[in-house]
């Protein structure tokens, strides 16, 4: 590549660094250092990465040794110029290893200047001179190692001022010039970020110490953290929910017996006097002929005792005999006549019949006051939902419950709780939850669009004004409380 003009750059020198006040690099440099840029944008690996950093360099100053040292003071060499791969039990690798430790604590930076952030040139003297801090023997082994003058240069971490992601150590025959040093500072700059690619994502702990560092930028955090803490949030649960009759007449079992029919089917609707369901009387009908036979017998034994007590007294100490007699009978006669006429039950009133499959109630044997059905009033509903003993948020009367029904996911029904169980019950599904009743807003005679009887959904249940802080750690707390005991 020819040479073109010179650029002129101005340099301030700093201790450790060689003396010149303005550097001249051509044309050729500034192409080699672009170049040298783009390898290691390109770089797949931090393996290429390292193997570009200690090889190419070459072509854009001289040296005979480089290595790349990865991380801080407890860092390693993960490159060596000339090696393929470097091998950690290798004496100069880990002549390498001691010498880059020393010089990441900061062994050679000044009282005014933060360890391993500013490249600098070095020599056995001056490791000789930083003892304690720089191991003798480093010092004994360079001239066994190394040419006599060497360059330490930090990789800097990008965003993190005064942090560094390793450093890349050179070692010549020749100083260390002014030239050298903007140009290898450049390179420092775009392999820092190089690195960073390659290496562990910044956590949000970190992220959120740089946002809480000491400032204006941390007042204004902990400000808008607090206020976010204290955002009035209001407590709700959801609970799974039905739409049920409101004071119903439940049709109860008038005897011991077998349902021998229903005449109604769920959901039809029945007026007043209509026969819902028969009992089997087959039973009832052999008392009731039996009891007719005694008491047909008992009142021919009375008539033939009372025409004999006309003309025989003796007769008439029998006579009040069979009058209890005949009188036992008729009691038992009327008795069994009205469980007879009981066998058939009708609706005592207009409403809806609510029951399940009338084929399994069908030839059933249910015991007296066994309820069997509901007669409901569709104009007269109310909410029945479940809370479960884990969400309860100190539910009471009057307190507001929207519900959401499954069938109509575009309509939502407001209603006001009635009543709230004071013990929980198991429901249907086996949770533990408390019994919930409400009224919907206009339910009566005078209703408006209320849902349907038997409607199901979701129930969301507002509770008290309480702080976001208060909203999201309330169940953390709860079952931390639960385990820990306190």
């Amino acid at each position: 590549m020819a040479t073109g003009p010179d650029v002129s750059v101005s340099a301030v020198p700093g201790p450790g660094t060689p003396d010149a006040h303005k550097v001249h690099i051509d044309a050729q440099q500034l192409a080699l250092l672009w170049q040298l840029a783009a390898r290691a944008r390109a770089a797949d690996s931090e393996a290429t990465l390292g193997f570009t950093l200690v090889n190419e360099t070459l072509s854009l100053i001289p040296y005979r040794q480089a290595a790349l040292w990865r991380g801080a003071a407890a860092g390693k060499v993960a490159a060596v110029s000339g090696l393929p791969h470097s091998d950690a039990n290798a004496p100069y690798v880990q002549w390498l290893d001691s010498l880059c430790r020393a010089l990441g604590r900061g062994a050679l930076a000044g009282p005014d200047v933060p360890p391993d952030v500013r490249p600098r040139s070095f020599n056995a003297a001056d490791l000789r001179a930083a003892a304690p801090n720089v191991e003798a023997e480093v010092a004994a082994d360079w001239e066994a190692w190394w040419p006599a003058h060497g360059f330490w240069l930090p990789l800097p971490q990008p965003g993190r001022e005064g942090k560094t992601l390793g450093a890349v150590v050179f070692a010549r025959e020749a100083p260390w010039t002014a030239s050298d040093l903007v140009l290898l500072s450049e390179l420092a700059q775009v392999w820092g970020h190089a690195l960073a690619a390659f290496g562990p994502r910044p956590s949000l702990w970190e992220h959120a110490r740089k946002i809480l560092r000491p400032g204006r930028t941390q007042r204004w955090a902990l400000i808008a953290l607090v206020l976010v803490c204290l955002i009035p949030l209001r407590l709700t649960v959801l609970a799974p929910a039905e739409v049920t009759a409101k004071n119903p007449f439940v049709v109860r079992a008038p005897l011991d017996g077998v349902i021998d029919k229903l005449y109604v089917q769920p959901n039809q609707t029945v007026a007043a006097g209509t026969a819902l369901l028969g009992l089997d009387a087959t039973t009832l009908k052999s008392r009731y002929a039996v009891a007719r036979k005694d008491y047909d017998t008992a009142q021919e034994e009375y008539r033939q005792i009372a025409q004999l007590a006309v003309t025989d007294d003796r007769n008439r100490l029998d006579m009040a005999d069979k009058k209890g007699k005949l009188d036992q009978s008729a009691v038992q006669l009327e008795y069994t006549a009205a469980q007879l006429a009981r066998v058939q039950v009708n609706a005592t009133r207009a409403g809806v019949a609510v029951f399940s499959d009338p084929n399994e109630w069908t030839g059933k044997a249910v015991s007296v006051g066994e309820r069997i059905l509901l007669l409901a009033d569709p104009a007269h509903v109310e909410l029945t939902a479940y809370i479960p003993v884990a969400d309860n948020v100190d539910v009471g009367p009057g307190q507001a419950i929207t519900l959401y029904p499954k069938s109509s996911p575009l309509v939502s029904y407001e209603a006001k709780i009635d009543s709230v169980a004071y013990r929980a019950e198991l429901t249907p599904d086996g949770v533990l939850a408390y019994r919930v009743k409400a009224s919907f807003a206009g339910s009566g005679a005078d209703a408006d669009v209320h849902p349907p009887l038997g409607a199901m959904g979701s129930a969301r249940i507002q509770g008290v004004w309480v702080p976001l802080i208060y909203y999201v750690l309330r169940r953390p707390l709860t079952l931390a409380r639960q385990w820990l005991g306190w």
